[in-house]
Parts: C-alpha cells; structure tokens; sequence
C-alpha cells in the first residue's frame, strides 16, 4: 500500500538566509519552506534522496502565496548523476511538469496545495524551478516552496495485486472514492489505497504532537478491525475524529503564538503558550480516562511516578505500541460498551465476570484463554502473569467475593516479581550480596513496572544512608547501583531509562559528595556508563536519543565529572564507519556543544584530538556529520587560527575543488576580514564597470563639449562673412595688393578660432592648448570656480550649476524671493530676514550670482557687467586685471592700452551664446 516516504535533501541551487531547503523535510503548521536566492537566475533546482529505491504514486507540492514559480519540472534518477559522485553516471529522466497559477483572484493570500499522480522509479527526485509569477508582493522575483510530500512504496512492491479496470469502474459508479478520510471507513483492502494520514494537508494544518497520536490510534483501529474488535474499532474512530480537530485547533494557536513573537507581543504569546498547555492537558486527560492512550505517551522528562498503578490490566504496565495486547483489547472493548467509565478498582472488580462471560461470547473458540504464543512475544508485549492466571481460571472467579477480588488485584502488581534465573544469579551475584535477592529481582524483572520500582526503591534507599556509614559498605552500595543502573541504560522502555538516568545523576551530585567519597568512585559510575549512554544517542526512538545526548551534556558539565576529563576522549574518538547515522550524528553534535561550554584548556579537549576528529568527519557519508565537522572546524580557528591550519590541506586550487574545503577556506577569510573569493571577483568586476563607465561618461562629455564648439565655429563664420561682405568695397584696394589665391579668404575663416577664449572674446598667441586651460582657469573674466566641487562655470549659469550639476546639489535650495541658491541649513534664516534683492524675470533683467545684482537682459549685456570698469564689483578676476591694467610698465602704458582696446574690439566681434553654458552642452572644464 502507498504510504509517505522519507527523503533528505542532497543539494540545492541557493537559498535565502533562514531558508533553507532543508526546511522541506519537516512538515509542520510553522514550516516556512524554501526560498531562493533575492533576484537569482532561473532556473533554480533542488535535489531529493529518498531513503530507499521506491515507486512513486503521488507527489504534494504546496506553494507559496505569492513567490510561485510559474512551472515545476519533475526528473528522476536511480543514482546520482557524475557531478555529484564521480564514476556512478546516470542522467535524470524527466517525468513532466505542473504548472501554478500566479494566485491573482485570491489577492496573493491563499497557498496552491498541487497533487501530481505518477508512476516512477528511483531515489532521487530533481525539482527544477522557472521564472516566477510578477505581483506587486514578489519584489525580489524569488520562488519559494513551503513543503512537498512523496508518496509510494518500496520498488519490489507487486504491481500484479493492483485493482483491475472492471473493479475501478464499479467503485467509479458506486460512488466510492479512495480519498475519503478516516472517519467514513476506509478500506484498507486496495493496493493503490493511500490513507488521508499521509496527505500533506493532514501534516501541514495538525500540530506535529496530535498528529502522531491519531497515526498510532489509527493503526490500533486496523489492528482491530482485522481481529473483528468492532466496537473498540467504533471507539477508536470517534476518538479519532475528535482528535483532527483539537490538532487543527493547537496548530492554529501555534502559529498565532509564532506571529505574537514575530511581533514582539510576548504578553499574547505567554496567553497563547498556556491556552496550548492546558487544552493539550484536558484532552491528553480525556484520552487517558478513556483507556485511548499510554500514560507513558503524556509523561514528560524525568517526571517518574513513585508508586504503580493498583489495576493490573492498566495499559501503563506494557510499552506502547500501535495493537494492543489481546486482553487489553477486551478490556477496552466492553468498557467502551458501558455508559459511564469507571476508575475505583471495586467497580472495575465487580464487572469482571460479565466481562469474561461476554469474552466467551465474541471469541469462535469455546476455549476461553486466547491462543496466543506467549514466547514469541518481546517481554514488553507479553501478557502480564496475574492476568493469564485470571484466563486460564476463569471459573473460579465467579466464586470469589468482592474482598478476595480486591486482594488478588492487588497482589497482582505489588506482589514479588518472578524469580531470578540461574543466568541472573550468576551474573548479578555480586549485587545480590548488597542489595539483596528482591530488589534485583525486580529490576531483572519482565515487567517494565517492576523494574522502574526497584530503581526507584534503590534511589529512595542511597538517599537514607546515614552519613556514618563505613566506607566500604558506601562503595559495594554504589558499586552494586552502578551495575543496575548500566542494565537500566540499556531498557527500551523510557520509564526505566529515566529513571536510571535520575538514579545516576543522584549518586553523581549527591551521594559521593555526602559520603565524602573519593574521586575514584565518581570515575568507576561514569566510565561504566558513559559507553552505553553513547550507543543510546544512536537510538532509533528520537525521544531517546534527545534525552540521552542532553544527560551526557550535563553529565559531562558536573563540577565532580568536569575535573576527570572523561567524556571529552570518549567524544573524540574516530567515528566508524559502520556506525549508525544517528549515532555518528548524535557524537559530533555532542562534541560542538560541549566544546562551546568546556573550551580546550584543562577540559579533556586539544586542539590536536579535536581537528583530528574534524578532519576525519570531513570525509563521513552522512551530510549532517559533515557540516557538523565544519563549524567546528570554524569554531577552533576562531581560537586558535594559525595552528588550525597545520591539519588542513594547502589552501590552492585543487584544494578548493573539494566543496567542504572551499567553504572551510573562505570561512577563515571570513573570520580574518579578508575578502573571499567571490567578494574578490565581485569587486574586479564593480571596479572593471566603474572603469568603464567614466570612460564613457567622459566621452561623452567630449563629445558634447566638441558639437558646441562645432556650433560656435559655424556661427563666427557666418557672422565674419556677413562682414567681409559690408567691409569689402572699402577694403578692395588693400584686399588687391595682398593678392590672395581665389580660396584664401575661406583659410583664415577656418583659423580664427585659433589663440581666442570662446567666451571673453581675447586673442592672445599663447593660447594654445595648454594656454586656454590656464587662462579658463584662473582668468578669463566670464568663467569662475564652484568653491564646492572646484569645477570651472560659467558666471551666467553659477546658480543652475549650485542646483542642478554641483556635487553638493542636494546641500542647496532656491530662494524664491532672489530665485539664487543658497545652502539648505542657511535658507530659512535667508528667507526670513528678507534681506536679498529680488529678482525681475528674464525678459526684463539679468540676475548677477556674484553681486546680487540685476541689470539689463541679453548675453551682451553679461560681458559688460562682468568685463566693463563699472559693472560687477565682485568679480575678483576683473578686479585683478584692472588692477595689472592701472599699473602698467614704465614705457609700455600707450602700447597696452592699444593692446587691450584692439582684443575688445576682437572680442566683440564673437557672439556669446544666446543661452550660455546650456545643461545640455555640458561646457564645463577642470583642471587639466
């Protein structure tokens, strides 16, 4: 029968910090799935091992609300494919693809629950993502996947046993359906069924707790309508039932405590977290009133009972498991069939009889003792003794009385266990001496109870040693205790294993330092049971494997075991390659957390034993092993840096192909600040483009400063035409006896914008090249210097410039009574005192950015302001060169003044611009 399969994530093409792809192997209400990488290039890709080789029947994706991929694509393989294990060649084979909708009608608040029916074989299953939906929410064009389920069964499964075409069409027409839920009757008879508990929906919207409840209930359910247990079956269903909504119910609390969180409001989130605790406490009681579940399910860490329970059938005294035991099964079926569940043992005792008789009733046997064979049992799944002794005796219950009823109860479970065997006496002999025949008995006993009792009785008895006791008798006590305690360790039952745990803990913490023993005592407890502790971590029950890794955590943190450096060498030894994965993982996590709170000095772990062990679990088949081994690798750098890499292979390319190492590597630029490689190509390329787009910036500006000029030229010429054809008649005479060739008046034409300032309007020989940018530099009269980005403006367009162009435009503000720029911080004040001389539009009057004053409007009018004798008194450059003018060389003032009048004359000749330094011309210079 399908049934939900396990994977693991193998690789995937990015993803987002905090969402990784190995999100998508928890299924859960608070789940948030993967995410890719912000603006990432499609498509994107994710890899899936299944734990074994299967045939895939269905596959769930379940979207998210508003990062969804416009289509999926599905491929499947036997093997990994070259890229990842070198020699195993195998492409993927592609299945198909689904595609999602972009989620426009529900507003971008629903999340697409998408089923796909195939048929494949394989182990791995390839998502590729495409490009994503656009919506206003998405604005990091990411797609996202909040969970998938695979769905199957083992690739040997026989395919010959599936439902024929002619029984598909007569359930098609009958109106039955595969897919209906629990609580309408499933028909578990089909090969191809798939039951509801394995959807995805059942997992997403159940909180994870309940939703294992209801599986194992579920199973028991079967189990019993296959054994014709019709009215436990009913129990079981209404059970059930009620069950998927009270998880709906605490899922929906979940994520509304989550949100609280997000949100800060702890206050809401401390509501929430209670009104989860008590309403899973009232129906974990209802459920455990109605014999429906194990007290041992509900019973939490270290929280041991301290007396058993009186009734013996109590399901308590067996392990839980998805079918009951058969007598239990009895019980729970006839009491479901009365009105009112009783608890007194009296009333229990007196339906006995009817119980049994009616037993005689149901079963197809006339023989009243079930047909069960007791020694293919697991000790935790037999019947316990007192009740096989009350169905092979049946009849002489009927002639009991109340009393002797209730007597018999009780010495069913408080009576003495069964006795040691020849085996047990010769192995526990030594403890027998100390502790005596019946305490041992018990904690030998087949009966998990018993055993639970006899460590509890010996915690309660190392307690009352009276503190005068001799040393001798203090150390057979412990030696006897540890030697109960390593059997405990090693009990499946969680009880027992608890208990044993807090029995250890006790004589660590409590009983050595009473006593005054010395550390050899606390050497012999945690050398004789930290080896088993360590197998435990490796069980296959999680709970059992979170409670013995957390008990060597804090064994190993005791101020009496921290001294001996103990733990430590067991932690860093070589991990097999045998070994389980859980047990490996379990080891290497033990050894993170513990190194965090121990440290390497004088606490059992060196930098050699710990690197060491990193380096080797660098190379173990399990994923988890190996990213475990890099933070620790990254931890010890932290620490000790150069020494870490005398473990290490060289840091060079070939190095770096090896996934881990590369990661290992950049790590340590991390931690050293340096930039790793990525960061490197990344900044060549930012800088290679930076490069680049100045170079073409400035061709730009070139190019635009190069039409200008173009502009100007053809505009002089135009004008000197115009006046070589006023001043011809006058000159001919002159023209003549220059006797120029027919083209020769267009060569100075050509030349006349050579040694001339295009805005002034001075000739001057030195005006070359370098002369002109000197001379804009510091003297042409119309030009100035921003004082805030030192470029080179004109005068006119200062204003704009401060606006628009400076590099500090952003510091500047136009004030609207004087329309001049004037810094941000000062403009209030600026306006406010209404001090500035305002400002005319441009059709009547120029604005002078230096004086502040207005004049008359045109381009001419600009020179005369800035150039002439009575125009802009602040103008420094006209200041200096009046000043060069007022005190000329001895001798030489006619011939400068000659000088000066014929450059105006020339000057006036060129037209300035009708608009200036325009924006679009870009004529702005700096210094060479």
């Amino acid at each position: 029968m399908p049934h939900k399969i396990g994977f693991v994530v193998v690789s995937s093409s990015g993803h987002e910090d905090g969402f990784s792809a190995r999100e998508l192997m928890i299924h859960a209400p608070t789940v948030s799935g993967w995410r890719s990488p912000r603006f990432c290039q499609f498509p994107q890709e994710i890899v899936l091992q299944m734990v074994e080789r299967c045939r895939i029947r269905k596959l769930q994706l379940l979207a998210h609300q508003y990062m969804i991929s416009s289509k999926i694509e599905f491929y499947i393989s036997e093997s990994l494919p070259e890229y990842f294990v070198p020699y195993q060649a195998e492409r993927f084979r592609r299945l198909g693809y689904v595609s999602l909708c972009d989620n426009a009608k529900t507003g971008c608040k629903a999340r697409e629950l998408k089923s796909v029916y195939v048929d494949a074989v394989g182990q791995f299953l390839k998502l590729i993502f495409h490009q994503n939906h656009v919506n206003k929410y998405n604005i990091y064009n990411q797609v996202a996947l909040v969970a998938i389920n695979i769905i199957g069964d083992p690739a040997d499964f026989n395919d010959e046993n599936n439902v024929t075409s002619r029984e598909k069409l007569i359930d098609h027409y009958l109106g039955h359906n595969a897919e209906d839920p629990a609580l309408d009757g499933t028909y578990t008879g089909k090969p191809d069924y798939i039951s509801p508990l394995d959807d995805l929906a059942f997992d997403m919207y159940q909180d994870p707790e309940v939703a294992q409840i209801i599986r194992k209930l579920d199973e028991r359910k079967h189990d019993a309508v296959q054994k014709e247990r019709y009215d436990y079956a009913k129990k079981l269903k209404q059970a059930i039932a009620d069950l998927q909504k009270v998880g709906e119910r605490l899922g929906r609390y979940e994520v509304e405590k989550r949100c609280a969180v997000e949100k800060e409001d702890y206050d809401l989130a401390k509501e929430k977290k209670q009104q989860m605790e008590q309403y899973r406490a009232k129906v974990y009681q209802q459920l455990e009133l109605h014999n429906l579940m194990d007290a041992e399910l509900m019973r939490r860490p270290f929280d041991l009972p301290l007396q058993p329970l009186v009734h013996p059938g109590s399901p308590r005294h067996q392990k839980p498991k998805p079918s009951l035991p058969q007598q239990e099964e009895r019980l729970t079926e006839k009491r479901a069939m009365e009105p009112l569940l009783q608890e007194q043992p009296s009333s229990r005792s007196r339906s006995v009889p009817p119980q049994h008789a009616a037993v005689g009733q149901v079963l197809p046997s006339p023989d009243p003792r079930p047909k069960i064979d007791v020694e293919m049992l697991p000790y935790d799944e037999r019947p316990l003794p007192a009740i096989r002794k009350q169905q092979g005796e049946t009849h002489m219950e009927y002639e009991l009385s109340d009393p002797d009823v209730s007597e018999a109860q009780k010495g069913g479970i408080s009576g003495e266990p069964e006795p040691l065997t020849e085996k047990a006496l010769r192995e526990a002999s030594s403890a027998i001496d100390v502790l005596g025949e019946t305490l041992v008995a018990g904690a030998y006993s087949k009966t998990w109870s018993y055993r639970e009792d006899a460590l509890l009785a010996l915690y309660k008895k190392l307690m009352e040693m009276p503190t005068g006791t001799p040393k001798e008798d203090l150390k057979n006590m412990l030696r006897a205790s540890v030697f109960l305690i390593r059997r405990a360790v090693k009990d499946i039952v969680t009880s027992v294993f608890q208990a044993s745990l807090k029995l250890l803990k006790m004589i660590i913490t409590q009983y050595i330092p009473k006593h005054k023993l010395s550390k050899l005592e606390t050497s012999h407890c945690v050398e004789r049971t930290i080896p088993t502790l360590l197998t435990r971590t490796g069980d296959s029950s999680v709970r059992l494997r979170i409670i013995a890794s957390n008990f060597i955590q804090e064994m190993a943190l005791f101020k009496e075991v921290k001294s001996l450096q103990i733990i430590p060498t067991y932690l860093v030894q070589p991990l097999k390659a045998n070994s389980s994965t859980h047990l490996a993982m379990s080891q290497i996590d033990l050894l993170a957390r513990l190194l965090k709170d121990l440290g390497t000095e004088g606490s059992g772990f060196t930098t050699d034993n710990v690197m060491r062990f990193s380096v080797s679990a660098l190379a173990h088949r399990v994923y988890e092993v190996r990213e475990t081994a890099v933070r620790i690798i990254l931890d010890m750098y932290k620490q000790h840096r150069a020494f870490i890499l005398e473990y290490l292979p060289p840091d060079d390319n070939n190095t770096r192909k090896n996934i881990l190492y590369k990661t290992i590597f950049e790590g340590f630029a991390k931690i050293d600040g340096k930039p790793t490689e990525a960061e490197i190509r990344a900044q060549k390329k930012a800088a290679t483009e930076e490069v680049e787009r100045q170079k073409k910036e400035e061709i730009k500006v070139l190019q635009g400063q190069l039409a200008a000029l173009k502009e100007i030229q053809v505009e002089v010429q135009v004008g000197e035409e115009k006046e070589s054809d006023a001043m011809k008649p006058k000159n001919q005479d002159t023209q003549g006896r220059k006797a120029d060739p027919p083209n020769a008046p267009e060569t100075p034409d050509n030349h006349y914008l050579d040694h001339l300032c295009i805005f002034c309007g001075e000739r001057n020989e030195s005006f070359t090249e370098e002369g002109l940018d000197l001379h804009y530099w510091k003297h042409c009269l119309m030009l100035t210097r921003c004082d805030y980005c030192k470029q080179v403006v004109e005068i006119a367009s200062l204003t704009e410039h401060l606006l628009t162009e400076c590099d500090r435009k952003d510091g500047f503000g136009k004030c609207y009574r004087c329309s001049e720029a004037v810094l941000k911080e000062e403009l209030p004040r600026h306006i406010k005192t209404k001090d500035c001389n305002p400002s005319k539009s441009d059709k009547l009057a120029n604005r002078c950015p230096l004086c502040h004053e207005n004049f008359s409007p045109g381009e001419e009018a600009w020179k005369a302001h800035l150039m002439g004798p009575a125009g802009c008194t602040m103008n420094l450059r006209k200041t200096h060169v009046l000043h060069k003018v007022q005190a000329p060389p001895p001798g030489k003032g006619s011939a400068m003044t000659r000088a000066g009048t014929s450059g105006l004359k020339a000057g006036s000749k060129i037209p300035t611009p009708k608009r200036g330094l325009s924006k679009s011309s870009s004529r702005t210079y700096t210094k060479r």
